[in-house]
């Protein structure tokens, strides 16, 4: 029998302007994880200055003052700096972005069911909220 401590983990690049995320960022993470949907492993934040330098700062680092103080993280360290390296480069100079891994706890469930009838995910792919969004506009159209 299969059953996961964690189940399958994203990580989710969320650009904004300025050096920290707005209220209604803070807010949507918040209710994620409140609403158990995700569970947060963990946040750094990224900037990329004019002349393209990269920086970070961990979540630990500022969770008062970006307005994360109520937010635990499940686990650290798996956004490694070669994944914050890699994230860094989508985004534009000027701009910041909160790389954010969370664990799918909906999809926890099904990997261990999975797992138990030795099935397997043989694919898998996002498709953005804009481009279904347009989409299903034209052929409702």
């Amino acid at each position: 029998m299969a059953d996961f401590e964690y189940g399958p983990v994203e990580m989710l690049l969320i650009g904004f302007e300025g050096d920290r995320p707005g209220p209604a960022v803070v807010e949507a993470i918040g209710d994620l994880i409140e609403g158990g949907l995700v569970r947060l492993l963990d946040l750094t934040f990224v900037s990329r200055n004019e002349l393209g330098e990269v920086s970070t700062i961990e979540i630990e680092d500022v969770s008062d003052e970006y307005g994360f103080g109520g937010v635990e993280l499940e686990a650290t360290g798996l956004a490694a700096d070669e994944d914050i390296a890699e994230f860094a480069e989508a985004i534009p100079p000027g701009t910041s972005a909160a790389l954010v891994v969370v664990e799918l706890v909906w999809a926890k469930h099904l990997a261990s069911k999975l797992a138990q009838s030795n099935g397997v995910v043989l694919a898998s792919e996002r498709i953005p909220a804009p481009i279904v969004n347009a989409a299903l506009a034209e052929v409702t159209d």
